[in-house]
């Protein structure tokens, strides 16, 4: 790849070198880099591709990293870390012990806050004008928010604190019409109406000239109007919500010429909170992407020719499966409902959507509104499932606890790409909702081993009275122990396999380990029982008081940190008991999980067959 421009800008602020004549083909070349390397390693593209620009302007009119900026989840920043040194490093995107595909502090000075969920950067961008204010400091702080994050409520928490400055802050609006999948409700229709309203400056000119040549009163008209609450700018922008609620607003401005972006230091004038509206194409300049921008959203590797995904066997995943069971249930049972928060793609819910839209919620990113909302239907007698990644999940707590469990509803939560998820990394790996959802009273947790069991679970589900969450992994649906099927039952595991001595109780995605645990302990002498749990709360008491007494000790697998987890429930259980025999608890230490391929992050984190098989060995002869 030639990129002769590019090649100019080894470290923050070289853009200021390059002349303006050459900031198209820059763009260009920012594209091109952009695209080859998330088509080898995956990424997020459409998002990056979109803000190429105005990127370039921040990076313009700002100096960093002494200047801030914060962006909003974060998967968009590919261009700003290009731009701030890391054009070598690009080719490690994702990949372990690479480039993260988001801010990271840890990464480079220029990422003022690390991000991964949304909604989040005018709140932190707050908190660094404060922090500037405090220290008497000097510089400029501009977060940049996509409009799918606004359906997040914690963005107008801090919208109605940043109303209140006295001193500036930048908030840019970046308006692609899109989240992940297309956005939904009220924010939505105010910002399309305003992108309808892109000739309100000639407009507003053209009032005040003719206003202007009224004899003897225009000008004192004009004044009048400037002076008043209800300025030409309300009167020709329909619901100017960032007007009312105390903030300057200025645009929409073409999010992709550089020159009407100069908006930002009109913007840095300002002392109090300005919000610049850009309208931005999600996937510009890869025409693929600009089709199918939500496909592009987050992607494998993929042919940049024809936009087409790397040729690999195709596999049902565990979405699917979920996909076509909750259809069917659908089709038989009136009362079920579906809720997402702006992934119904990601979770298996277009077959639903197609097939029952009425039926079909998609709340935008407002996890917890979502939680609560579904507590209201089923407090109304329907069957809702909330399918969100369990990442995600965790935003919505307290209304799990508090909506949900406390009134002891039936919400069925669908925890999605639970356990490590891979190469988004650190704030994206659910390693986490085993914990917090563990702590709550009332509420039931189930892990399926393959997809049988998941369809099984879900039949489950749909009259159990009371909430549930079942927990699945991304990716393929195994079919492991396939002959092993026997009812749900309610807080019963099941045994796979009878021995003595050891027994290897798995949860999830860890029953996989279990075949080739098994085989190395029978080469040592050693023939373990080999359980699935199933249920991770409750735990089965009657059949840990059964191993208990005929083994030696006790493992325990889970794709999840120790702290909290069902390992440390068995080791409560059985300490309280009084039995002598040891538990051996194995999951993720107490740390956060970085980037990489699932597989080398499994036994890097020692979920792996051979390392805790010697785990196992190393115990049982101490």
């Amino acid at each position: 790849m030639n990129n002769m421009i590019l090649d100019l800008i080894q470290k923050p602020n070289d853009i200021k070198k390059v002349n303006k004549e050459d900031y198209n083909e820059l763009a260009d070349e920012i594209r091109e880099c952009i695209i080859e390397n998330v088509s080898t390693n995956g990424g997020h593209l459409s998002s990056s591709l979109g803000v190429v620009e105005l990127t370039m302007a921040l990076h313009l009119t700002m100096n960093l990293p002494k200047d801030k900026i914060l962006w909003d989840v974060g998967h968009q920043a590919y261009a700003h870390k290009i731009l701030t040194g890391r054009k070598e490093a690009f080719n490690t995107l994702r990949q372990l012990n690479g480039l993260s595909g988001f801010p990271s502090l840890n990464e480079s000075k220029c990422d003022a806050f690390g991000m991964g969920h949304a909604s989040t950067s005018i709140s932190a961008a707050l908190g660094y004008v404060k922090a500037r204010e405090l220290s008497k400091d000097n510089y400029t702080v501009v977060s940049v928010i996509g409009d799918g994050a606004l359906t997040g409520g914690m963005a107008y928490e801090a919208l109605n604190n940043a109303s209140l400055l006295k001193s500036n802050m930048i908030i840019i609006l970046n308006d692609n019409e899109m989240s992940i999948s297309r956005n939904v409700g009220g924010i939505s229709k105010v910002l399309n109406t305003t992108r309808t309203s892109a000739r309100y400056n000639e407009l507003k000119d053209n009032v005040k000239n003719t206003l202007s040549k009224i004899p003897g009163c225009g000008e004192e008209i004009i004044g009048r109007i400037h002076k008043t609450k209800s300025s030409i700018k309300q009167l020709f922008v329909p619901g100017m919500i960032f007007e009312d609620m105390g903030l300057t607003y200025l645009g929409p401005v073409d999010g992709h010429n550089i020159e009407r972006l100069k908006t930002i230091n009109m913007a840095k004038k300002v002392n109090h909170a300005v919000v610049i509206h850009v309208h931005t194409t999600k996937g510009k300049g890869y025409p693929f992407a600009e089709r199918k921008p939500s496909f592009f959203h987050g992607v494998d590797p993929f042919d940049i020719e024809t936009g087409k995904p790397v040729s690999r066997e195709k596999v049902t995943t565990y979405s699917d499966i979920f996909s076509s069971s909750i259809t069917s249930m659908a089709e038989k049972d009136d009362k079920v409902v579906a809720i997402t928060a702006a992934m119904g793609a990601g979770t298996g819910l277009k077959k639903f959507e197609k097939n029952f839209p009425d039926r079909f919620f998609d709340v935008g990113i407002a996890e917890e509104h979502a939680v609560t909302f579904a507590a209201g239907l089923a407090s109304a007698g329907y069957k809702p499932y909330v399918a969100i990644y369990s990442t995600f999940l965790q935003r919505g707590f307290d209304q799990i606890l508090h909506d949900v469990c406390i009134q002891k509803l039936p919400v069925r939560f669908i925890v999605e790409r639970a356990g490590i998820v891979g190469k988004d990394g650190i704030t994206h790996q659910g390693i986490f909702d085993i914990s917090y959802l563990n702590i709550i009273p009332g509420m039931t947790i189930m892990a399926p081993k393959n997809k049988y069991e998941l369809r099984d679970m879900l039949d489950f589900s749909l009259d159990f009275n009371g909430p549930v969450a079942i927990r699945f992994p991304r990716g393929e649906a195994l079919d492991i122990y396939e002959d092993n099927r026997s009812p749900v039952i309610y807080g019963k595991s099941e045994i796979l396999k009878r021995g003595m001595k050891i027994a290897v109780v798995a949860v999830g995605a860890c029953v996989k380990l279990t075949e080739e645990i098994d085989d190395i302990l029978l080469e040592n002498g050693y023939d373990a029982t080999i359980i699935n749990a199933r249920f991770i709360k409750p735990i089965d008491s009657d059949l840990l008081d059964d191993i208990a007494k005929k083994h030696d000790l006790i493992v325990t697998l889970e794709e999840n940190v120790l702290t909290g987890g069902y390992g440390q429930s068995v080791l409560s259980y059985i300490n309280e008991k009084g039995y002598a025999t040891d538990v051996l608890n194995i999951g993720l230490k107490d740390s956060f999980i970085e980037h990489g391929d699932v597989g080398s992050l499994w036994k890097v984190n020692g979920l792996d067959g051979e390392i805790i098989a010697n785990k196992i060995l190393k115990r049982i002869k101490h």
